[in-house]
Order: structure tokens, then C-alpha cells, then sequence
């Protein structure tokens, strides 16, 4: 007998990735290997791993990524204080490169000629995946059953699983009120019920943060501490990446931290309305701003800031490993050489308030920038600077 090729299925537990589990073998007629990457979603990890089991899965993985995703992707990226369309955090987006990755090692190591995803042909996701694969191995073959199958509505699925005998929990054979996406910086929720940007959100949908009424009626103080620009220590206690963002999701969670409601577009066009709760990540990038504020160059910040919104917009589109991104990378991480020091914050109904700042690096003078007397600025310069500057404006207004 012909021995069958093997695919790789990038497999959360969920009905969606149960029932591609199941399509790819009975209609692909493919030996399904399962990856579920842990990066803080939670306890649906071990009930990922026995769904596979049960499914007749012979080679299931499951590895514990949360430190990689947090050193290698989350903290590159906040370096660059990258924020898509004004709120957005980019959650999601910065997981999909380090899954696809990771997918792509498996493949080679299993001697599977596929890769597969569960990401619907309408959003980004299936962008980001699949770039990520092309970028890793140009060779590798990618099935996206969304794009292929004939299975149009959740009754079209449901009924697919009764055939395939696949378990469905009562729960499950309801339309899900929206979609929903958690990694350790943050949980999205997207469609169904928030398809109406006029329609609030249910208050009991929030996972992971309270809301500013139920949160706490006193303040919590934090001492953050940065070296070259990444976090490395809350209140004097060093810890991991993934430590540390944990105990800032928490802080911020209890606080009322993090929620934002946007609607954002998408790289393929359309307009989505989404929810995200992202406590640490608000907290982080405050405190990050308020560090790099002492001690970055005026010239080196603005340039920065000027590039943030087209790196933020290549990791949303999935350009986690283009040269563009890698180019610009590599200048943010040598403007955060300097980027070392502690971070006084209050956290109190929903703010991230500075109280203050300091550094063995700070750029920052009080004899330079004090209003008292001084003998380190002559005030008299000031008049040929603002002459110089003024001659332009002069000659446009002589020549009108």
C-alpha cells in the first residue's frame, strides 16, 4: 500500500480545526500530524492534545512557546512602540509568524509536504500564515480548507462532525455569539454579535479584564525596569519575558486596563470591527514611551515615530520575515542601545499614569531646561535661531 503524505495541521482543539482534521484525512486522504503552539491561550492546550487523540492522531505536538513568543516577537515589536491604526497592539498578528515557523520545523522533521490552517478566506490571518510559510520554505505545500471546501454555515459544519463522528458539545451546535483568539499579550474578539459597530459589548464577554466601574477604588504602584529597551524587572524583582507580561496582565487586568474597541481594516480591504483586551501590553508600552523619553534623541525618537506606522502595518499584514521589516528592525534595536532605566507608574481604573522617570542614561538637564537662573544657555542665541528660521517664511510672505 502507498504509503499516504503527511500534513500539518496548525490545531487549536476547537470544532472549526476538528473538522479540518477530519476533511484533510477523509477527503485529502493525508496522514494528519497536529502542532498546537502554547502561548498563553490556556487550559485549552491539554484539551487540544486528547481531541487529537481521540481523532485517531498518531504524531500530535504541543510545545510550550510562551517565552520565544514573548522575547523573540513581543518585545522586538514593542520596541518599535508599534501600534496599527492608532489602538490596535497587533496580538495577533505577532503570533502567526513564530506558529508558522514552528509548523514549517515540525513539517521537516515528520517528512510532511503540506502545512494546514484553520483561518477563514475573508480575514488576515490566513495572510499571515501562509506568508510566514512561503518566507520559511518557498516549497512547502499549503492547504486552506475555508478556500476549498463546500462547507458554507455553522449548520453545514455541525452536520460534517455528526458524519465524521466527531464529539460536539451541546454548547457547540449554537452560533457562537463572536470569534475569539487569546495568546499571552492579548484575547480578540471579532463577528456575529459585534458585527454592528453600534452595538456595545456584553460586559460578560471580557475575559481578562475588568471593567473601570468593578475595578478597584485604590491605586497600584509600579517601579518598571528597562534595559536597551526591553522590560526586565517589576518592583526590583527581575524575571522572564513571559513572566513579567503575565504579572502586567494581571496588574492590569484587575485595574480596567487594556480594553479597546476599533474597527480597523483589514490587508484584504474590508473593514472588521474588533474588541481586544491587551492589560500588559497597554501598561508596557506607556512605560516604554516614558523611559525612551529621557534617554533618545530628539532626532532618533521622531524618526522612529515616523516609521512606526509602516512597521506596525507589515506585521499586520504578515511581513514578519520580509527584509523590509528585518531592515527596519535592525535600526530600531540600535536606537534602543541606550534605552535603559525605571519607570514610576500608577495604575488606577482603566490609566497608566507616569509619576516618574529616571536613568544613568537620560538625556534630560535640569541646569539646561530650568526656567531659574543658569549659565549653561545664554537666552540671547535663541534670537539668530528663530531669524534663520524665519527668513523663509518672510520671503513667502513678500513674494504674496
Amino acid at each position: 500500500m502507498k504509503k499516504k503524505d503527511k500534513v500539518v495541521l496548525a490545531f487549536s482543539g476547537g470544532l472549526d480545526t476538528s473538522i479540518i482534521l477530519k476533511w484533510l484525512q477523509n477527503e485529502k486522504n493525508l496522514d494528519v500530524v497536529t502542532f498546537t503552539a502554547d502561548i498563553g491561550q490556556g487550559s485549552e492546550i491539554d484539551d487540544a492534545k486528547e481531541k487529537a487523540k481521540k481523532l485517531g492522531v498518531k504524531e500530535i505536538f504541543v510545545e510550550d512557546l510562551k517565552e520565544e513568543f514573548v522575547k523573540d516577537f513581543v518585545f522586538p515589536m514593542f520596541r518599535a512602540n508599534a501600534v496599527y491604526e492608532g489602538y490596535y497592539l497587533l496580538g495577533t498578528s505577532i503570533a502567526r509568524p513564530l506558529i508558522a515557523k514552528k509548523q514549517l520545523e515540525i513539517a521537516e522533521k515528520v517528512g510532511a509536504s503540506f502545512v494546514s490552517h484553520g483561518s477563514t478566506g475573508k480575514g488576515n490571518d490566513q495572510i499571515r500564515f501562509e506568508l510566514g510559510y512561503y518566507a520559511n520554505n518557498p516549497k512547502i505545500k499549503v492547504i486552506a480548507p475555508w478556500r476549498e471546501w463546500n462547507l458554507k454555515s455553522r449548520k453545514d459544519l455541525i452536520e460534517y462532525a455528526k458524519k465524521s463522528q466527531i464529539p460536539v458539545p451541546q454548547y457547540k451546535t449554537n452560533e457562537p455569539p463572536y470569534s475569539m483568539d487569546a495568546n499571552l499579550l492579548h484575547t480578540s474578539y471579532e463577528g456575529k454579535v459585534l458585527e454592528d459597530p453600534w452595538k456595545e459589548p456584553d460586559e460578560s464577554m471580557f475575559t481578562r479584564t475588568k471593567s473601570q466601574e468593578e475595578s478597584p477604588d485604590k491605586p497600584t504602584y509600579l517601579e518598571l525596569e528597562f534595559s536597551k529597551g526591553d522590560l526586565v524587572g517589576i518592583n526590583g524583582k527581575k524575571q522572564s519575558p513571559a513572566m513579567l507580561l503575565s504579572i502586567l496582565n494581571k496588574i492590569g487586568g484587575e485595574n480596567g486596563v487594556g480594553r479597546i474597541d476599533i474597527v480597523e481594516n483589514r490587508f484584504i480591504g474590508m473593514k472588521s470591527r474588533g474588541v481586544y483586551e491587551t492589560p500588559g501590553g497597554e501598561i508596557l508600552i506607556v512605560a516604554r514611551r516614558a523611559v525612551e523619553s529621557i534617554t533618545l534623541d530628539k532626532a532618533a525618537g521622531h524618526l522612529k515615530d515616523e516609521l512606526m506606522p509602516k512597521y506596525a502595518e507589515m506585521i499586520y499584514n504578515g511581513l514578519w520575515f520580509s527584509p523590509e521589516r528585518e531592515m527596519i528592525q535592525s535600526l530600531i534595536d540600535k536606537s534602543q542601545k541606550n534605552v535603559d532605566g525605571l519607570v514610576k507608574l500608577k495604575i488606577y481604573k482603566g490609566n497608566v499614569i507616569i509619576l516618574g522617570r529616571k536613568s544613568k542614561k537620560s538625556l534630560y538637564s535640569s541646569e539646561v531646561a530650568t526656567f531659574e537662573e543658569d549659565v549653561v544657555y545664554d537666552q540671547k542665541d535663541a534670537e539668530g535661531f528663530i531669524k534663520l528660521n524665519a527668513l523663509r517664511l518672510k520671503l513667502l510672505k513678500n513674494r504674496r
